[in-house]
């Protein structure tokens, strides 16, 4: 497992890293148990309906739970050193706030307020298709999901599924099993790789393996809010 000192490293060597634990067993249980509390979320998505894979997931409502905001506002500051890292080797605007308020504040300007960290749902047969979290013109170029049930006691398969598309490749797939309360961040949509030429777009998409068994429970955590 990575430390949070080494994210920067993992992520410029491959596109994703793990955290140490930044929520307690008692948070993770605590936010998994209030799935269906409809006054905690301002949307819910049926995967099914939408051809999205199967399961469902709910965008929360302002104000976020304490334990959400939280990491969201710790891993954000070291995220944006990185992603104006990445902008610069990409030649896009390396201008990504050093705080998380005055980022949000430029989604905000933008037409984009409505808050991003969701929780998903899966049951046997449960699945998410590969996907980009894009909610308009702002992006932050990464972010972050735990799990919050308990691998292979509470639920079996269900892998986190990275793939990466390189210019005139085949596609390479990141397998990565989740621990609970310890944060996966990964690249959003692309990342830059270094090539003979130079620095090039890598795009990266994320999905769900299917769940063989039980109920799987997880946090994402979206750094950009929605139009």
């Amino acid at each position: 497992m990575q430390t949070i000192t080494d994210l920067s490293a993992a992520l410029d060597e491959q596109g994703f890293a793990l955290t140490p634990p930044l929520l307690t067993p008692d948070e993770c249980e605590a936010l998994a148990e209030r799935f269906d509390d409809d006054a905690r979320y301002r949307s819910t998505v049926d995967m099914g309906r939408h051809r999205f894979g199967a399961g469902r997931y709910r965008y929360f409502a302002d104000p976020l739970p304490e334990p959400v905001t939280r990491v969201r506002r710790e891993l954000y500051p070291s995220l944006a050193t990185l992603a104006n890292r990445w902008a610069e080797r990409l030649g896009e605007p390396a201008d990504y706030p050093d705080d998380l308020d005055d980022f949000l504040a430029r989604c905000h300007a933008a037409g984009q307020t409505r808050p991003t960290p969701l929780i998903l749902r899966y049951g046997a047969g449960g699945h998410n298709t590969l996907h980009q979290d894009i909610y308009g013109d702002v992006a932050f170029p990464l972010q972050a999901v735990t799990v919050l049930d308990r691998p292979g006691e509470d639920f079996t398969g269900g892998e986190f599924v990275l793939v990466e598309q390189r210019p005139r490749a085949q596609s390479r797939a990141h397998v990565v099993g989740l621990e609970p309360g310890a944060f996966l961040v990964f690249a959003t949509r692309h990342r830059p790789v270094l090539g003979a030429r130079g620095h090039y777009r890598a795009t990266m998409r994320h999905g769900v393996a299917t769940v063989r068994s039980g109920r799987r429970t997880t946090l994402g955590v979206i750094f950009h809010d929605a139009a």
